[in-house]
């Protein structure tokens, strides 16, 4: 008879989610999830068109008890029966990863249980193998997730190679940020991506930013200046009845569509680039953005015409989760890279390079 797989419990609160998971290790197996429970801050900081550090740390200390609770009613288990508890270490909010390090901490002290600190975009980076069609190693993995943009060589657990990263605002940044200036409510990514779909692509037009740089970086900040740039010349920046107003919303909708176009291109060109460039024939696309229907269909096409296969992960996975954090510790458990530890320490690092793990 096999050993009963080994539970670990996932804690996520680098931001504006606050997440938790179990996921079971089985001696010889993928990594299964078991129960995840999720709460989004976003009606919280929509009156404030953007997160609250003080206020994000303070929901995520009310909502991460009872998650845990939810996680293991509906999985069935106990804490008694967690193995490892693992948690976001980094990157993120310093108040708000705090309070996952500190429940970890408190959970192992109590269960004399060993803990594990992940790299939040490790965790992206890792949960298409938690889709129903999961990749294989070595990949090219475009991270499009809130602040970051980054194109990666990842040769196996623990082995990523840098290829390119934005140099100033990252796409999702982009979307906000455009989003925001056109009066779309927070988070404005989303909102955006909307409005785009009854709008024409090629009605304004937009920079894409390095496009032809002859490297793999990326740079978002000058397509955000020609959208504010475009809104000045309507008469429309800072004018939220203009942007209200039904007579307007074609013209927004175009301008949505076509700043969402030369966010994708660049995403896309840079992927195919940098796919050329390593000779590998299969993508991963993780974080925030890579739900983005526009992006993955423009991927799926231009991807299948090159013999290329593209993994995402499950749309509900493509958010901030408790589900990555435990998968990623279950696999650095699997290939013997698990940095276990039983001292509880608040070890958290607001930044954290993904290419130094």
């Amino acid at each position: 008879m096999l050993p009963p797989p080994r539970l670990i419990l996932g804690v996520e609160s680098s931001c504006d989610e606050t997440g938790v998971a179990l996921v079971a290790l089985p001696q010889d197996g993928a990594p299964r999830l078991l129960a995840h429970a999720l709460h989004s801050q976003i009606d919280m900081h929509q009156a404030y068109g953007g997160v609250v550090p003080e206020l994000a740390s303070r929901d995520h200390i009310r909502r991460v008890v009872p998650l845990a609770r939810q996680v293991m009613s509906e999985s069935g288990r106990t804490l008694a029966e967690v193995d490892v508890v693992a948690y976001t270490r980094g990157p993120g909010l310093a108040g708000a990863l705090l309070v996952g390090a500190g429940m970890a901490c408190a959970l192992g002290v109590a269960l004399d249980r060993p803990l594990i600190g992940i790299h939040h975009l490790e965790g992206h980076l890792l949960s298409p193998f938690l889709s129903a069609d999961p990749p294989s190693f070595p990949f090219v993995a475009l991270l499009v997730s809130g602040g970051h943009t980054q194109l990666m060589r990842v040769d196996g657990v623990g082995q990523y190679t840098l290829l390119g990263e934005t140099v100033d605002d990252a796409a999702g940044e982009a979307f906000d940020k455009s989003a925001k200036l056109m009066g779309l409510p927070y988070p404005g990514g989303p909102h955006l991506a909307r409005l785009a779909e009854g709008g024409r692509s090629e009605a304004f037009d937009l920079p894409r930013p390095m496009l032809h740089s002859g490297n793999l970086d990326f740079s978002f900040a000058g397509l955000k200046t020609a959208v504010r740039t475009h809104l000045v010349r309507l008469g429309w920046l800072d004018q939220a009845d203009a942007l209200a107003d039904p007579c307007h919303r074609a013209t927004l909708s175009d301008l949505a569509a076509s700043t969402q176009a030369a966010i994708v291109e660049v995403l896309l060109k840079k992927s195919l680039a940098a796919l050329k460039d390593t000779g590998l024939k299969r993508l991963v696309v993780a974080g925030g953005v890579g739900a983005n229907r526009a992006l993955r269909a423009q991927l799926d096409l231009a991807c299948a015409r090159r013999g290329v296969r593209v993994h995402y992960p499950e749309l509900h996975l493509c958010t901030d989760n408790g589900a990555m954090i435990a998968l990623a510790a279950a696999m650095r458990l699997q290939t013997g890279q698990a940095a276990l530890s039983r001292e509880p320490a608040f070890d958290v690092r607001p930044r954290w390079d993904l290419a130094s793990l």
